[in-house]
């Protein structure tokens, strides 16, 4: 880490309040679309579904790069974040609780619209479908971000979902490069990689250091390629690496594959006999990834240290490891990155 910059990473992306439910499968009729994918929704559809939950739900700050950005702080990275609040209780409290995890919260923009919201549901299978109402996300607009929002920092991170709005992630993309960020995406939902494949290669021929995606995401991004099982994963990754920058190509239960340059490395997976819930284990993974990938460590070292952390993520229900699991997870990090 570089002692001159401000923040060794800025996440970028919607701070969204995630409501959490465990529900049967036959509940998904209800939500319509693709198991274990996102769909945008209304206040009013939001209502509905909540109205009809077999159980109250849990409520917990999230967002894929929140959640990244948020254990990325936990793991000793100086961090903090561009997105958009909230008026109301939701918005403050998402706000008091990543400030109380370390993240620095004075490059949040402000609506006077709700704070933004997602219904998480997870299936017996621990997979997870969700249900979003962006509200005050939505209103973030192309000219309210520029290179200021990224001034003294070395890294950006950035979620997926913000390039379904392509003039935004243009301003973000372009403003962080003109500030001197290197940058990550997470390519977060197969539905974002459908939508906008033509811009998400040609950001990929721009540069970006570092790529992250599932098995669903990566085919949505090279439909051509064979992929009946894990091994198959190792050509994804080297068709991303080949692009010039580091690819992470995650596997769940079956590990992953890291490609960068002649480099080509199968991570072993962390085997979890327990899991419950899959909502925020890759955002998890990614903090893991590159809280190492930041240090400088060797990518078998950022890999292990990625699958850590997305293996306690999925012990627990909602996106972030409890605060009481944490400090013994942590540990088991930082043995590794020593």
């Amino acid at each position: 880490m570089t002692p001159s910059s401000s923040f060794d990473l800025i996440g970028v992306g919607a701070p969204i309040m995630d409501i959490v439910a465990s529900v049967p499968d036959s509940f998904l009729v209800h939500a319509g679309g693709e198991k274990g994918g996102m769909v945008m929704i209304d206040a009013a559809e939001m209502a509905r579904l909540v109205a009809l939950l077999p159980a109250p739900p849990a409520f917990t700050p999230g967002g894929s790069a929140a959640n990244t950005t948020f254990n990325a702080a936990r793991l000793g990275l100086r961090t903090s974040f561009v997105g958009k609040l909230g008026s109301d209780d939701t918005a403050a409290a998402y706000r008091a609780r990543f400030a109380s995890a370390g993240v620095d919260t004075g490059r949040y923009k402000l609506s006077h619209l709700p704070n933004a919201r997602s219904l998480i549901l997870t299936t017996p299978d621990a997979q997870r479908t969700m249900r979003t109402d962006l509200g005050a996300v939505f209103t973030l607009s192309p000219a309210e971000i520029s290179p200021a929002d990224f001034g003294g920092a070395r890294h950006a991170h950035i979620e997926g979902y913000v390039v379904f709005n392509q003039a935004l992630a243009d301003a973000i993309f372009t403003s962080a490069r003109a500030a001197g960020c290197t940058l990550s995406l997470d390519l977060a939902s197969f539905e974002v990689v459908r939508a906008t494949r033509g811009w998400l290669l040609a950001q990929l021929a721009a540069g970006l250091e570092v790529v992250v995606a599932n098995e669903d995401e990566i085919r949505a991004l090279f439909p051509d390629l064979p992929a009946t099982g894990p091994d198959d994963y190792a050509a994804h990754a080297r068709r991303l690496a080949g692009y010039g920058g580091t690819a992470a190509v995650k596997l769940g239960k079956d590990g992953a594959w890291l490609a960068r340059g002649a480099e080509l490395h199968r991570i072993a997976p962390v085997l979890v006999p327990d899991a419950i819930d899959t909502n925020g284990a890759g955002d998890a993974w990614a903090a893991g990834f590159l809280a190492a990938w930041l240090r400088g460590k060797p990518l078998p070292v950022c890999g292990s240290a990625a699958s850590l952390l997305g293996a306690e993520t999925v012990r627990h229900l909602g996106p972030i490891i409890p605060d009481a699991h944490w400090p013994a997870t942590a540990q088991r990090v930082h043995q590794v990155l020593a």
